[in-house]
C-alpha cells in the first residue's frame, strides 16, 4: 500500500519539513502499527544511507533547486555513524506521541488512539505534525 506522508512543524517559517511516498506491507491496522512501520522504514533508510558512500559527492541544478525550496541544501551526508536500533526508535516515537510532542492526521482527521482500528486506503495522505517547544523564563 502506498501512502503520501508529510511531516510538518508548527512555529517554523516553512511548516512543511518533508514529503515522501511510503510503501507499507502489511497494511497497518492501528495507529500504533502505522507509527511502528513508519519508524522502522525510516531507520532502514538511514542505515542504507550510512552504508552508501559517494566518492565524489555533487549536486545537480535540479537537486539544488529542490533542496533550496525546503530551506537546506546539502550533500545528504550522515555524520552520526551510530547504528540505530529499531526497537529503541519505536519506543521513543510511542513515548513522544503519548507525551503530545506530535500529532498524526489521516485524511485530515486526527488519529488519537494508538490501538483503535485505522482504515487506510491506497494513496491516503498521512500528516505528522511536530510541535515546537517554547523556551523562556519566568521573569
Amino acid at each position: 500500500m502506498k501512502l503520501a506522508v508529510t511531516v510538518k512543524s508548527l512555529g517554523k517559517r516553512k511548516p512543511e519539513l518533508a514529503k515522501q511516498e511510503m510503501e507499507l506491507n502489511p497494511v497497518p491496522e492501528t495507529l500504533r502499527e502505522l507509527i511502528t512501520a513508519t519508524v522502522a522504514l525510516n531507520v532502514r533508510r538511514l542505515r542504507e544511507k550510512q552504508e552508501s558512500v559517494a566518492l565524489i559527492p555533487f549536486l545537480t541544478g535540479q537537486e539544488v533547486q529542490a533542496q533550496g525550496e525546503t530551506g537546506k541544501v546539502g550533500f545528504g551526508s550522515v555524520y552520526n555513524d551510530g547504528v540505530p536500533d529499531v526497537e529503541d526508535a519505536v519506543n521513543t516515537a510511542m513515548q513522544a506521541f503519548e507525551d503530545g510532542l506530535y500529532r498524526v492526521f489521516v485524511r485530515d482527521e486526527e488519529a488519537t488512539v494508538l490501538d483503535a482500528p485505522l482504515l487506510l486506503e491506497d494513496g491516503d495522505e498521512i500528516v505528522f505534525i511536530r510541535f515546537t517547544m517554547l523556551a523562556g523564563s519566568l521573569w
